[in-house]
């Protein structure tokens, strides 16, 4: 393959219903974003196998290839890794997800957090593990002088090692989540963290979503590994190489996108709304239940925008969309269940026989989370830190009647958004009720003048410009050598 493009969770994944193996698109945010690229033919996509079903799948495929073995893949050749269970979950849930994951968002409560004991560097050596199962695949798909395209945190190792199986391939990383400042960055054993560093640096070009997430990488290159940064052309020189840095926004495919959510089924899922919500307001939000979503904060502003501004019971209803995730990890766990436990506070204090002031939902409901963008009066979306935040955009696109974004800013799309949505401090709760007060009470005409101008925004880079953009970048990488 000319393209190869390698994730932790692929296009598709497989279920057993009643004996039968099914097939389904895969969940993650890349697929998602991806599923719109058109022309995916001559694409590998290599991807591990993350249930028990996946891996029989895998393994009954020739080299794990799936559309070799006949399977529909949605139209883009798929390579599926069978790696060992206990090697995938330390890896994903003990270096992944419990480590970088909070580390680039700065989550940790740094009084009794992070510890890297023994069974720290045993998960990291089964990151190692799990990074060279990829470069491995990699190496062996490739044709000659191929472009590659790494994704993601749980890759970070993968361009290193590849490069040394495969000098003669044009390699790109890519990060879904922000990076963190050096401060925090060095939180991390001084050797994992030079691990990491050296591990993109390998690539010919490591690509961010926003400005300051690029900015911190090039502060964590100088602080870290002492490397030579040329801040103006944004290229890092290390180990005799010069790696390029740049920003590749990822927006909404906005055709598509609208299509979608005027499907029927979204039809019917709105009128519920509807009776739900009456005549009265909608603030909606759309999020995993994720720690660095800012859940919690969010609702608190909700109380305090009913306790300080009470013009406003009985005039409005939220509604709080969120999907399970990472449920296996206590933090997760502990979270959910202070969401519920704020959640019922409020509706305890000031629910009427003919009011519900707020609704909490923790499952997955797409079709709802659809018609509440088309419903939708005021989008509050507040991460605590994002690395972009496709939420924020797809309210925009979808939106029946315009609505206002009340936008954290800390995700990385309030550089794009920063003109027409309401910024606030994710962890000012007052301020964040201050501008759901403001949201609310901004007139039609603003609000839907502000909402046109984001959506136009969020349509400027779709999945298929994302990615083209990045093959151009490698293209330029490899004439540049050639010279």
């Amino acid at each position: 393959m000319s393209v190869l493009l390698a994730s932790n969770r692929g296009p598709v994944s497989f279920v057993r219903e009643k004996g039968a193996l099914r097939s389904r698109s895969g969940g993650g945010g890349l697929a998602a974003a991806l599923s719109s690229v058109p022309n995916q033919a001559g694409l590998l996509w290599v991807c591990s196998a993350l249930s028990d079903t996946d891996r029989a799948v895998a393994r009954g495929a020739p080299r794990g290839r799936l559309d070799l073995a006949g399977y529909d893949t949605g139209g883009v050749s798929v390579r599926l890794l069978d790696i060992d269970p206990e090697t995938l979950a330390r890896a994903y849930n003990g270096v992944a997800n419990s480590v970088l994951w909070f580390v680039h968002h700065m989550l940790y409560d740094t009084p009794t957090e992070p510890v890297f004991d023994g069974g720290f560097v045993a998960d990291w050596a089964s990151y190692l593990d799990y990074n060279a199962a990829f470069a491995t695949a990699l190496a062996e798909e490739a044709a000659p002088g191929a472009r590659v395209l790494v994704q993601d945190y749980h890759l970070s190792l993968v361009p290193r090692l590849l490069r040394e199986l495969r000098p003669d391939l044009a390699i790109a990383h890519f990060s879904h989540t922000p990076w963190a400042p050096p401060d925090y960055f060095q939180l991390l054993p001084a050797d994992t963290g030079v691990a990491l560093l050296t591990g993109l640096l390998a690539a010919d070009h490591v690509g961010f979503l926003a400005p300051r997430w690029a900015r911190a990488f090039l502060d964590c290159c100088e602080v870290v590994l002492g490397a030579r940064v040329d801040r103006d052309n944004a290229v890092v020189e290390h180990d005799g190489r010069a790696v390029r840095v740049a920003v590749h926004p990822l927006g909404v495919d906005a055709e598509s996108f609208r299509a979608r959510v005027n499907q029927p089924d979204v039809a019917k899922a709105a009128d519920v709304l509807r009776d739900l919500v009456g005549d009265r307001r909608l603030v909606a939000r759309v999020d995993r239940a994720e720690l660095s979503k800012n859940i919690v904060r969010g609702l608190l502003a909700y109380q305090d925008l009913l306790r300080r501004y009470p013009r406003w019971r009985g005039q409005v209803v939220h509604l709080a969309l969120t999907y399970p995730s990472r449920q296996d990890l206590p933090q997760y766990r502990e979270y959910t269940a202070t969401m519920r436990r704020v959640a019922d506070q409020i509706i305890d204090e000031f629910a009427t026989p003919d009011w519900t002031p707020l609704v909490l939902a923790v499952e997955d409901d797409y079709p709802r989370s659809l018609a509440a963008y088309r419903l939708a009066d005021v989008a509050l979306v507040n991460p605590i830190r994002d690395g972009m935040n496709l939420v924020a955009k797809e309210f925009a696109v979808a939106s029946d009647k315009g609505c206002a974004l009340v936008l954290s800013r800390e995700a990385g799309v309030a550089a794009e958004f920063s003109d027409a949505a309401l910024l606030v401090n994710p962890f000012d709760v007052t301020g964040t009720a201050d501008a759901l007060h403001a949201a609310l009470s901004m007139d039609d005409d603003e609000r839907r003048e502000r909402c046109a101008r984001l959506a136009i925004a969020a349509g400027a880079y779709p999945p298929g410009r994302w990615l083209t953009d990045q093959v151009a970048a490698l293209d330029r990488v490899r004439d540049t050598a050639r010279r």
